[in-house]
């Protein structure tokens, strides 16, 4: 985890304006509006690196209520559009979303085809390194 925060932070690019990353309470306010437990490894990242900016991919944030990013925002329009309830939307890469389950598990869901797809990823670091590092 701290390997993938690492080069997380090092290849941040500069955005003229930049994200804030959240605080305990304002993940707690998020659960409430999901109505959904995040899960840990969830939290941590929300709260390390939901604010860098890299590549193309982008995950999700809960700072900022105004950004396409907006983690009640994403989880809203994927849950209405078909991913099950009990994944929790990470990044959305039309078709694709990649959502996280109630353990930590990190999945690809295809919209078009409504279909979970056969790889995961063991973690939300796991992700980050083999997907949004890679990106």
């Amino acid at each position: 985890m701290e390997e993938v925060i690492e080069e997380l932070r090092e290849r941040n690019e500069p955005v003229p304006v930049a994200l804030e990353l959240p605080d305990e309470e304002t993940l707690v306010e998020i659960q409430e509006q999901i109505l959904i437990h995040l899960p840990y490894a969830l939290r941590e990242f929300l709260l390390t690196v939901s604010d860098v900016v890299y590549g193309h991919l982008e995950p999700v944030t809960a700072s900022d209520p105004n950004s396409h990013t907006f983690l009640p925002d994403v989880a809203a329009r994927a849950w209405d559009i078909g991913l099950p309830r009990y994944l929790v939307p990470l990044c959305c890469d039309e078709p694709l979303y990649y959502a996280v389950d109630e353990e930590g598990e990190v999945y690809a869901w295809d919209a078009d085809a409504q279909e979970l797809l056969e790889e995961t990823w063991e973690s939300v670091w796991h992700w980050a390194r083999d997907v949004w590092l890679e990106s």
